[in-house]
C-alpha cells in the first residue's frame, strides 16, 4: 500500500492521540520519525510504537530525503518557524492549530507553500467527523430551509486546573479564540460558508492566573492575551453569526449547546466542535419538539490525524485536501480580524475568500480515505 512518510515534530500533550490513531487506524500515514526538544518524550514514543528514527533537531528531520510530510505539533507560537523551515526544505506540512500566531505569519507560509507547490494545512479536523459532517448534510439537504444565522459558545474557566503545562494558553498565540476558536470557526464556515467581515469586543478579566494542576501547582502566570472575546461575523451569504469564547467564566460543567444554526424552516443544534461526534438535535415548528438525529458518517470516535490522513490521500491522488491552507488561513484571518475590530471599534473586512471542500464520504475501509 502506498504511504506518505511522515515525521512528528513535538511529542507533547496532544501527540498521544495522534500516535495512537496513526498506528491503529490510518493506513496511508507512515510515521518514520519523531523529534522533541525533550528527548525522553521522543524515546518514549519510539519504544511504545516502534518508530524507526529519532532526530536530534527538526533540521535533521527536514534534511532526511525519506521524509515527505511534517506533522507540526509544537506550541502555537512555534508553529511558524517549524512550518516555514519544513516548507523551505521541500516538505508538505500539516500543523496543529493555529496556522500561525498572527496573520503575517500565515501570509508568509501561504506564499511559501504556493511558491514551492507544497501541501500546507492543518487542524482542526474534528469537522471531518461524524457529527459536523452529519450536520452539513442536514443543512445542505434543506432540513432547516435556508440558513440565516448562527451562534457559537465556548465557555470555560481556563486550563490551569487540569493541563500539565498551561502557561502558553495565556501567551502570544494563546487565549480562548486562538486555542478553541479554530474548532468553532472551522465548523461554522464548513456549515455556513465563508465570511466577509467581522466585529468584536474583548478584554482581560484576570491579569494573573494561578496554576492548580500538577506539576506546576502554585505558579502564578501573567495573562498577555484577551480571555473574553465576543465576535460577530457576516457570512458571504448575508447570514449573520455570533461567537463567544472565554476562559473567565466559573462554569459548573458541560453545557448543552455549542453551535446553533438558524434557518428559515428550523434550527439545528450542533455538537461540540472539539469532538468528532455528539448529540445532534433538530427543531422544526410543525413538529413542535426537538428531536435527536442519527449520525450518517464515519469517524465518530476521537480521530485526530483524520485531517492528516486526508492530506496524505490528497497528495497521492491530486485532489484538494479538506484541511488545506485556504481554510486554516481564512480562520486565522477571522481571529486576527476580531483583534483588530476590538481595538478600532470597527468592522474588519476579510481579504481571503473561502470555499468549502467536498463533504466526506462513507469509508469503504476504515482508515483509508477517498
Amino acid at each position: 500500500m502506498k504511504t506518505i512518510k511522515t515525521v512528528m515534530i513535538g511529542v507533547g500533550n496532544i501527540s498521544g492521540i495522534y500516535l495512537k490513531n496513526i498506528h491503529e487506524t490510518f493506513k496511508e500515514i507512515e510515521l518514520i520519525g519523531v523529534c522533541d526538544l525533550i528527548r525522553e518524550r521522543a524515546e518514549k514514543a519510539q519504544q511504545e510504537y516502534g518508530i524507526p528514527k529519532i532526530y536530534e533537531t527538526m533540521h535533521d528531520a527536514f534534511a532526511d530525503p525519506d521524509v515527505e510530510m511534517v506533522l507540526n505539533l509544537t506550541r502555537p507560537y512555534e508553529h511558524f518557524e517549524v512550518s516555514k523551515a519544513a516548507l523551505e526544505a521541500g516538505k508538505h506540512v500539516y500543523s496543529e492549530k493555529p496556522l500561525g500566531a498572527d496573520l503575517n505569519e500565515g501570509k508568509i507560509l501561504l506564499a511559501l507553500a504556493q511558491e514551492k507547490g507544497l501541501h500546507l494545512g492543518g487542524a482542526p479536523d474534528t469537522f471531518l467527523g461524524a457529527g459536523i459532517q452529519t450536520c452539513r448534510r442536514l443543512i445542505d439537504d434543506g432540513f432547516i430551509g435556508t440558513p440565516i444565522g448562527s451562534a457559537a459558545f465556548m465557555i470555560c474557566n481556563g486550563h490551569e486546573s487540569w493541563h500539565p503545562d498551561p502557561e502558553f494558553y495565556y501567551k502570544r498565540g494563546g487565549g480562548p479564540m486562538f486555542d478553541m476558536g479554530p474548532y468553532y470557526l472551522t465548523a461554522m464556515i464548513n456549515l455556513m460558508g465563508g465570511v466577509e467581515k467581522v466585529f468584536s469586543a474583548s478584554k482581560v478579566s484576570f491579569p494573573q492566573r494561578m496554576i492548580t494542576s500538577q506539576p506546576q501547582a502554585g505558579k502564578v502566570v501573567d495573562v498577555d492575551v484577551n480571555t473574553w472575546i465576543s465576535g460577530t461575523v457576516q457570512y458571504a451569504s448575508g447570514a449573520i453569526g455570533t461567537i463567544f469564547t472565554t476562559f473567565d467564566v466559573k462554569w459548573p460543567g458541560e453545557k448543552s449547546r455549542f453551535i446553533e444554526i438558524y434557518g428559515t424552516e428550523g434550527t439545528l443544534f450542533v455538537p461540540d466542535p472539539n469532538c468528532f461526534s455528539g448529540k445532534i438535535e433538530l427543531y422544526r415548528p410543525e413538529e413542535g419538539a426537538v428531536r435527536e438525529m442519527p449520525m450518517m458518517y464515519g469517524y465518530p470516535e476521537n480521530s485526530r490525524a483524520l485531517g492528516l490522513a486526508d492530506m496524505c490521500k490528497a497528495i497521492m491522488t491530486g485532489r484538494e485536501a479538506r484541511c488545506d491552507v485556504q481554510q486554516t488561513y481564512h480562520v486565522l484571518e477571522m481571529i486576527e480580524g476580531f483583534e483588530i475590530s476590538a481595538k478600532t471599534g470597527k468592522w474588519t473586512k476579510m481579504e481571503s475568500v473561502y470555499h468549502r471542500a467536498p463533504a466526506m464520504k462513507l469509508p469503504v475501509l476504515k482508515g483509508i480515505l477517498d
